[in-house]
């Protein structure tokens, strides 16, 4: 017997529809499905609902952890059992779902293959957020498979964060935010930013600006043995968002300090997808000749 976590997109009825299915089949083989109460409530299966604080406990003893929905769910799901090892499944019921193995109508066929061992794994590179104050205390650190983003609070403002790299300082930015992204987040707002798209499985710090009002406006694709460090250096303030949740404020003399996290995400893969593939599909790039 095995325990299968499931994390379900919280507004699609066809998340929750195959997930409900998921849930038959798992029980009908003889393993053990855990998902949250909200997600067991929207698929109307019962006994299988846990509170975010169980559902943590449990991760460490999942066999895999099943994502329904799209690059967001994605998120979610690798942060609940990132620390643990534990592989993630992703099943498309989204738009673009770049994170993602399989489309909706494959979730059985996968389940049944991953389970029984018939699949890769994809090893992602994760960030680690920590936020030192300026009073000496921290908070953090958060895990982040996609970027951190430190940006402003205040509508028509920018923000003055000074950057240090490896303890040296580097530059101080008069922008609307910047961001520091892995190679997987290089297709998220990365790229909305005009930073450079970089093959997932690549190990690099990706450190993109965001509407900076200075004349040097690039990004950096850096070591992965980096330490970055974002200070707040003036009296506005800003927000730190972790994989698109919102997680600290930080006023003048606060930093994050951003690193490679000592956890990565383990992807399901079947074979037979290039990054280059995935890409042109997302995109509808047609090829030439």
């Amino acid at each position: 017997m095995s325990l299968v976590l499931v994390v379900v997109h919280p507004d699609r009825p066809e998340a929750a529809a195959a997930a409900a299915s998921l849930v038959q089949w798992a029980h009908d083989q003889g393993h053990e499905v855990a998902m949250s109460n909200g997600d067991a409530e929207r698929a109307s299966v019962a006994g299988v609902g846990r509170t975010e604080i169980e559902l943590s406990a449990l991760a460490s003893a999942a066999k895999v952890a099943v994502s329904i929905g799209g690059d967001g769910t994605m998120l979610y799901a690798s942060a609940l059992v990132a620390a643990h090892d534990v592989p993630v499944l992703g099943i498309n019921c989204g738009r673009l779902g770049y994170l993602t193995e399989v489309e909706i109508d494959q979730t059985i066929e996968a389940l049944k293959n991953t389970l029984s061992g018939s699949f890769e794994v994809e090893s992602r590179m994760r960030i680690s957020l920590t936020v030192e104050r300026a009073d000496g205390s921290t908070e953090g650190p958060w895990s982040a498979l996609n970027e951190g983003v430190l940006e402003k609070r205040q509508q028509g403002h920018t923000v003055h964060l000074a950057v240090a790299m490896d303890d040296h300082h580097f530059l101080t930015y008069s922008a609307d935010g910047l961001i520091v992204a892995t190679p997987t987040g290089s297709t998220a707002y990365s790229m909305s930013a005009r930073g450079p798209i970089v093959e997932p499985t690549h190990r690099a710090l990706l450190f993109t600006p965001v509407s900076p009002h200075t004349l040097f406006d690039r990004s950096l694709v850096l070591d992965p043995t980096t330490t970055i460090r974002i200070t707040v250096a003036s009296d506005r303030p800003a927000i730190l968002s972790v994989d698109g949740r919102a997680s600290a404020e930080l006023t003048e003399g606060d930093s994050v300090v951003a690193a490679v996290s000592q956890d990565s995400t383990r992807l399901v893969t079947f074979g037979g997808r290039r990054f280059h593939d995935v890409l042109g599909s997302k995109f509808g790039l047609l090829a030439e000749g």
